[in-house]
């Protein structure tokens, strides 16, 4: 697809039956405009969107059966000559305009690791078995950025293949996944490209806010912690960069 602006982020946003994603992306738009007004933003959608948070509304061409398999259209649909991919589920706690002087160093980069609202690197395991048992890379697709390149095309190539044909790729791993996760699609394809091609060691990564890695009781942390906004702050720790949130309903 030819690009009709230079760069800006783009939020895929496929709404289910429990779960609003386009309301999710909508929010994560007015996050990065606060803290970056001039940012482009366009959502890759399954419904029709007129709503002006977003500089560009793009339509997926087909229905998939499983949900995680729109990824592959995103390469295509995306107006700018440089993206970065933000999962729906997430909110910007501060600037991130500078990522991009970080990303420009390659054509691709998937994020590593992921980090608790106290700014540590996680260390837990518990959502990564099936990585380790296969030793993939530990990316998250959360935050993916890309410029048009041939290696950005060949990177989407192999993540549209190996969705199409899981059957096939799932008997070349251990313990592998019925449906399977965008995060362990993308690891797969990082490996069968190159991490050296596809990573960017010390490259952004995004707040975590899943029961192991933040060491509540319960999946649902904002019963447990205490949270405040302008700044975002959790148990009175300031949050900064990509905050995934988890919990859909939360305000």
């Amino acid at each position: 697809m030819q690009p009709i602006d230079e760069y800006g982020y783009l939020i895929l946003a496929v709404n289910t039956d429990t779960v609003d994603y386009i309301a999710c992306a909508k929010r994560l738009s007015q996050s990065i405009k606060h803290w970056n007004p001039s940012a482009k933003v366009c959502v890759v959608t399954n419904t029709e969107c007129t709503d002006t948070d977003f500089d560009y509304v793009k339509l997926l061409p087909t229905v998939e059966s499983n949900p995680y398999a729109y990824d592959p259209y995103i390469f295509r649909l995306s107006p700018f000559r440089e993206t970065i991919k933000l999962e729906a589920d997430m909110i910007v706690a501060s600037s991130i305009d500078h990522w991009w002087d970080l990303f420009r160093h390659k054509d691709v980069v998937v994020s590593q690791g992921c980090r608790n609202y106290y700014d540590n690197v996680s260390l837990s395991r518990q959502y990564r078995k099936t990585f380790d048992e296969n030793a993939l890379p530990d990316v998250y697709n959360a935050i993916t950025y890309w410029r048009l390149s041939n290696t950005a095309k060949e990177f989407f190539q192999v993540v549209h293949a190996i969705f199409q044909n899981w059957t096939d790729f799932k008997a070349l791993i251990k313990f592998p996944e019925d449906i399977p996760s965008t995060d362990l699609v993308y690891a797969m394809a990082v490996e069968i490209i190159g991490c050296d091609r596809c990573t960017l060691p010390g490259s952004p990564t995004m707040v975590h806010m899943k029961k192991h890695i933040i060491g509540t009781q319960t999946e649902n942390w904002t019963r447990e912690l205490v949270w405040e906004f302008n700044p975002l702050r959790i148990n009175t720790v300031a949050q900064f960069g990509a905050f995934h949130y988890h919990i859909k309903d939360w305000q």
